[in-house]
């Protein structure tokens, strides 16, 4: 297995600043994704991992080695481009082998590694095929059997799904996620699929403007995320601005423009009286009703503007009393009964699952602008 530390990286273009004095430790045997808006610098980041660019500050270690300044092929990865860079003049066998042919390992042991390989990722029957008879799934297991196959321990994978439709999308990330841990590799996956980092990451690094805003454990970021751009990001969320108003029983009260919300203590977090503050609850936690619930600490009346089926769930757009829209999620399972737009609910807002954060200096606009 193989570990990476990343000290201090700073990359600029002219005046464009891609990286500013990013620092990451990425354990071995760690699936790691880099999450981001466009141009926020997650693939400058993970190409000066794997050497494909050089930075202008700071330095890489593998394993405790200092690789900056050095070359992809001294780095010994394998990486995956989110274009499915295969050899069209080579089938599927020979794409496979090329890296260990190059490495010159003998024929009877490559023939052996490339077997394994094509057995892991269900393609051996396609052995002999080139890639223009292949489906775009079947040429991206053969990019990543490739890149598996090189013998490195380090895997970088950037967009490796990007081009693949969202059912083979899905089903090929739990693939990769298996083999990744099955063969006790070091994997950095770029991608822009909130999703697809939470299904498949031990932690995601989410990234914005060339520096790292947050690290953490998918149900800890989507959970309790650490800043408001993460919970932006990272899923769909409600975000109400408020006052302090007072204190009661450990937690506080929030005068949202005229509606008094409860939110239990944020740890490690402080508000005094007449403060401004950001509150923040996902829509799975608010609860809708024909009726107000009268032991609800926060419930609020509102009319449905929007009803969105999405298959595994619906959503709803209210607009509340006091002009502020949430928006609720709920499992098919769970509509009884179900709602209609022009309808008038009550909203129900759990005191637990109340986030609350600091108003930021820049105003809560551009705290959340993926700029």
């Amino acid at each position: 297995m193989t570990g990476i530390t990343v000290e201090g990286l700073t990359k600029t273009y002219g005046r464009i600043t891609a990286l500013k004095d990013v620092s990451l430790n990425i354990s071995s045997g760690e699936y790691l994704t880099i999450i981001g808006p466009s141009g926020c610098g997650k693939t400058t980041l993970m190409k000066s991992m794997a050497g494909i660019i050089l930075p202008d500050e700071g330095n890489i270690y593998v394993d405790s080695r200092r690789v900056t300044g050095s070359g992809v092929e001294e780095r010994e990865i394998g990486y995956v481009f989110q274009e499915i860079a295969l050899f069209p003049h080579m089938s599927v066998v020979e794409n496979v082998s090329y890296g260990l042919l190059v490495k010159g390992v003998s024929p009877d042991e490559r023939r052996g590694q490339v077997n394994e390989m094509l057995r892991l990722m269900s393609l051996t029957e396609h052995r002999t095929s080139y890639p223009k008879s292949l489906s775009g799934g079947a040429r991206q297991k053969t990019a990543v059997a490739r890149a598996l196959a090189s013998g490195s321990g380090l895997l970088f994978l950037d967009e490796p799904l990007g081009a693949l439709d969202v059912k083979v999308r899905r089903v090929l990330r739990y693939e990769l996620r298996r083999l990744v841990k099955d063969l006790g590799f070091t994997a950095i996956h770029v991608t822009h699929d909130q999703e697809e980092a939470l299904a498949i990451s031990d932690r995601i690094v989410i990234m914005k403007a060339g520096r790292i805003v947050d690290v953490g454990r998918p149900e800890q970021l989507y959970m309790r995320p650490r800043t408001l751009f993460t919970a932006k990001f990272l899923g769909e969320a409600n975000f109400v601005e408020g006052v302090i108003s007072g204190s009661s029983k450990g937690g506080w009260i929030i005068d949202a423009n005229g509606f008094s919300l409860y939110v239990e203590g944020n740890p490690g977090i402080s508000f005094e009286r007449d403060e401004a503050c950001v509150a923040m609850v996902r829509p799975e936690f608010v609860g809708l009703g024909l009726q107000k619930n009268l032991g609800a600490l926060n419930s609020l009346r509102g009319v449905v503007n929007t009803r969105t089926f999405l298959g595994d769930t619906i959503r709803y757009e209210v607009e509340a009393e006091n002009r502020i829209t949430l928006i609720a999620k709920f499992p098919l399972s769970q509509i009884e009964p179900e709602f209609a737009a022009g309808d008038e609910v009550f909203m129900e807002i759990p005191s637990e699952h109340i986030l609350m954060y600091k108003y930021p200096e820049e105003g809560l606009e551009k705290a959340l602008s993926l700029d």
